[in-house]
């Protein structure tokens, strides 16, 4: 068996390693970890949650251990600021026995802290590309003396449009040193750039370009106006630990928290419109279990570390059958298992199919069959309606907005978002994996699954008249199945982007 003692990794590290509670190396690590020490530049492709941060710090620290030249030797490039701290707390958690030093490098807060750092010295850098290039070209970093670089969360840096800043970072950056490249998922764009800036790289896939096998899947389909009725169901009548919230846009997550909160849950928000300072104080209210509902936006996707995260849940389906990939990646982290639950309403089942094609099967779909499907939209119902299709008419057309590359202003304290101008890149390519069965349910019910299409079947009806709604214990059925299953009892547990 496979040991991190068996990487031959400085007794400093081999401490910290232990310190973080690590044992088996996952099979990123495993794969990933001799090939980088080797010197061999790297392609690693794997889920979120699979263990690739580790799998570039580990080599990394150790290369950097083996001499004492000055100046900045590593570099990681990533897309958001809250990935950027994840992999720097990772350093200093595995390096606190050394003597290196990192340091973060993004938007959306003072640059001074900055250039301090950049001036005093440090080893690593962990950075957004945006505020990276202002630190250039303003002449605080030099990176000519980089020995290792890393592009982490690729995918997700071309799809925010981040190539242009990426390749005027590299020409500043030595020919002569190791690159790795780490993805979620490799589609042309992330082969196009891996032929530009690496020398015949070593190409590790684990897991392949689909959710982790630790993830069951379920579709509940609702009309529109339902959606936060049913939500507060599922919250109140399914055992959870942490609940991670994804919706379309930071107004909605603004305005979905209140009822959460008012549903008796404890609930922090996480969007781009937060300050950096609002975004680590949610993330590590989340992390403590001071709430334990997060509301958030696909700025949350990716740089959330929370192995308590059991359910995920898409409140609004993601725009991309890879941005579904990085939201469940919250949770069945570290080869523990998760949930993750789509609210679908009739104009989602398109990207439904997508995301079906994605996985190799259909999603099983499921009904509260003690929840009144037929409630009537309120006035206020319709008119947040009506809002959500001018929003979802304005997310469809190009972004000309939200940009962290270089402004014509020193250093402009935004976040690192889609520079203005550069367009998204092309769709990525798919992979059909193994069929996943749902395995766990709300705790007051019984799931039960078919593989018939959404496009097949009625929606739950829409009638014109309310009726008192049922509150029985939760009884699941799924949309093909009308046998009702006897409830299973359970305590009642607390709960607790860049658009």
């Amino acid at each position: 068996m496979i040991n991190f003692e068996s990487f031959n990794l400085d007794p400093r590290l081999l401490t910290g390693v232990v310190r973080e509670g690590y044992t088996t190396p996952t099979p990123i690590q495993a794969a990933a970890i001799p090939l980088a020490l080797s010197g061999a530049d790297l392609i690693g492709i794997a889920q979120t949650g699979t263990g690739k941060t580790a799998a570039f710090v580990l080599p990394m620290l150790q290369k950097l251990l083996g001499s004492q030249t000055s100046g900045t030797r590593a570099l990681i490039i990533t897309p958001t600021r809250e990935l950027a701290e994840q992999i720097h707390e990772t350093i200093k958690a595995l390096g606190a026995g050394t003597k290196l030093k990192s340091a973060t490098i993004y938007g959306g807060v003072s640059p001074l802290p900055q250039i301090r750092a950049l001036r005093a010295g440090v080893e690593i850098l962990v950075a957004c590309p945006g505020r990276l290039l202002d630190h250039i070209r303003q002449k605080h970093a030099k990176l000519r003396g980089v020995e290792i670089l890393v592009l982490d969360e690729a995918d997700r840096m071309l799809d925010m449009g981040f190539l242009p800043p990426v390749q005027d970072i590299l020409k500043e950056v030595s020919s002569n040193r190791q690159t790795l490249l780490f993805s979620a998922t490799f589609a042309p764009e992330i082969a196009r750039l891996a032929d530009q800036t690496m020398k015949n790289p070593q190409r590790i896939e684990v897991g392949l370009s689909r959710p982790a096998h630790t993830v069951s899947h379920a579709l509940f389909p609702v009309p529109a106006h339902l959606k936060s009725s049913l939500l507060m169901t599922l919250l109140s009548r399914t055992t959870t630990e942490s609940v991670l919230i994804f919706t379309r846009t930071k107004h909605r997550a603004e305005r979905l928290a209140p009822q959460v909160e008012q549903a008796g849950h404890k609930v922090t928000t996480l969007h781009s419109n937060k300050s950096q300072s609002q975004r680590q104080s949610a993330i590590k209210g989340f992390k403590d279990g001071r709430y334990q509902v997060m509301v958030a936006t696909d700025v949350a996707a990716r740089g959330i570390d929370v192995t308590s995260i059991s359910h995920v849940i898409n409140y609004d389906i993601p725009n991309s059958a890879d941005a579904y990939i990085h939201r469940v990646g919250r949770t069945g982290r570290a080869e523990k298992t998760g949930d993750a639950f789509t609210l679908v309403a009739p104009e989602d089942m398109g990207m439904v199919r997508t995301i079906e094609r994605m996985m190799g099967h259909p999603i099983p779909r499921q009904i509260l069959s003690s929840f009144d499907y037929t409630t009537s939209a309120t006035p206020s119902q319709a008119a947040e309606l009506r809002q959500q299709e001018s929003e979802r008419n304005r997310s469809s057309r190009p972004s000309r907005s939200h940009t962290s590359a270089p402004s014509r202003s020193r250093f402009k304290p935004a976040g690192d978002a889609r520079p203005a101008g550069h367009a998204r890149p092309a769709g990525h390519a798919t992979l059909r994996g193994q069929r996943t069965p749902p395995r766990s349910l709300p705790s007051q019910g019984t799931l039960s699954s078919q593989g018939t299409l959404p496009s097949e079947r009625p929606f739950p009806s829409q009638g014109k008249s309310p009726s008192s709604r049922q509150h029985a214990p939760l009884d699941v059925r799924s949309q093909a199945d009308g046998n009702r299953h006897k409830p299973h009892t359970s305590s009642h547990t607390d709960k607790d982007g860049n658009r």
